[in-house]
């Protein structure tokens, strides 16, 4: 089902590839609209109810390729080394093992599928991230090490929620 969130979340791959055009305001500006896109189709499927199954999976997911498509250019352009890079791909990197975890045993379509709220966290602390790259402002490498402990934080909350989900038998 297509809502208005949906077609918000969906406007964030395209919105990634304006990344491409070298110039800080474009840049600085083509974060916000992700970072807006983000916030309003949530806030909207939550107040509407637009709450879909397609939209908890379609959501993260545009997240998750703007800001691997975003890091792949800030990389290519040596703003970034690797290490930066994975640190800041620590979540989504155990949401994948995860997911492997779950296609393993078989699991995945009776798992119930919510938000996480050290993955939001994480979200929110990339695309904070992203926008100062944007401007030319760099951290030092101790930031990039709570990426991989937000990566940590995501770990431990997927273990307790599988251990608590309700849809389990």
């Amino acid at each position: 089902m297509f809502t208005l969130s949906n077609v918000l979340s969906l406007v964030r791959g395209p919105l990634a590839f304006l990344f491409l055009i070298n110039r800080i305001d474009v840049r600085a500006g083509v974060i916000l609209a992700a970072v807006l896109t983000d916030c309003i189709d949530g806030y909207l499927a939550r107040r509407y109810k637009y709450t879909s199954r397609l939209g908890a999976i379609l959501d993260p997911l545009m997240d998750k390729f703007f800001v691997l498509f975003v890091l792949s250019v800030l990389f290519y352009e040596r703003t970034l080394n690797g290490w930066e890079v994975v640190a800041m791909l620590s979540r989504d990197m155990v949401l994948f093992v995860f997911s492997l975890y779950l296609l393993i045993k078989n699991e995945w379509k009776t798992y119930n599928y919510r938000s996480l709220w050290w993955g939001k966290a994480s979200t929110s602390l990339q695309f904070i991230v992203l926008f100062f790259l944007a401007l030319n402002i760099h951290f030092t490498f101790i930031l990039f090490f709570l990426f991989v402990a937000l990566g940590l934080c995501v770990f431990l909350e997927l273990f307790f929620t599988l251990k608590t989900n309700p849809e389990k038998g």
